[in-house]
């Protein structure tokens, strides 16, 4: 057996959450950068496009009518409301990437976690915390996306969210981006090398004695 055969593994799905605002979309951006092993899921949503947003890109946006279609054919592997509107990941998308021995990034919620746990068990879930809800709540304010009422109603959400903590495996507080980012990596680099994931080693070790 080749020694490549070692690089060898099953793709994995890593899940951050996170009450909104908290920092989660910026890590995940930073880590796509600084590790190319990596797939962001691109999910479907039924909220309107935001100005700088690309379709295909930062989401696939899609209808009422289509949502409800895909979730008939059963396209997601989950999927939750959020605000008003729906989102979903894409089956499709996901699996292509794993089979092809990537991981794949989720950016979802509690809920969309735990369907997922249901689908598949070998997830790696990580929650990410705020320093304190006073920072949160600057942190929506300064983002300049949401109206007041939004930002209300985001902060009522976000004790709720936060209340799922002890549902996932790693918790971090992002106190700061770059060092929040470096543990989200250092947690993935050390996930990719479990044996269970390395689908290589039966054979290898078999070979090797």
């Amino acid at each position: 057996m080749e020694i490549a055969a070692a690089f060898q593994r099953r793709g994995l799905l890593y899940v951050l959450s996170s009450p909104s605002g908290a920092g989660k979309s910026t890590i995940a951006r930073m880590l796509m950068a600084s590790d190319d092993g990596v797939a962001m899921s691109v999910s479907a949503t039924t909220r309107p496009i935001r100005d700088g947003e690309t379709d295909g890109e930062d989401y696939h946006f899609v209808d009422d009518a289509r949502f409800d279609e895909m979730v008939a054919n059963h396209e997601f592997l989950e999927w939750a409301h959020v605000f008003g509107h729906r989102y979903g990941t894409l089956k499709a998308e996901v699996m292509k990437v794993i089979e092809g021995g990537r991981d794949v990034l989720l950016d979802i919620d509690w809920q969309g976690t735990q369907q997922l746990k249901q689908v598949d068990p070998d997830i790696v879930r990580v929650f990410i915390l705020p320093p304190s809800m006073a920072e949160l709540e600057r942190r929506l304010r300064n983002r300049a996306t949401d109206s007041v009422e939004v930002i209300r109603r985001r902060m009522e959400r976000a004790a709720a969210e936060i209340s799922h903590w002890a549902e996932y495996d790693y918790v971090l507080i992002n106190n700061d981006a770059e060092k929040c980012r470096e543990l989200v990596h250092n947690i993935l680099k050390a996930e990719r090398l479990k044996a269970t994931r390395r689908v290589f080693l039966h054979d290898f070790v078999r070979e090797l004695v």
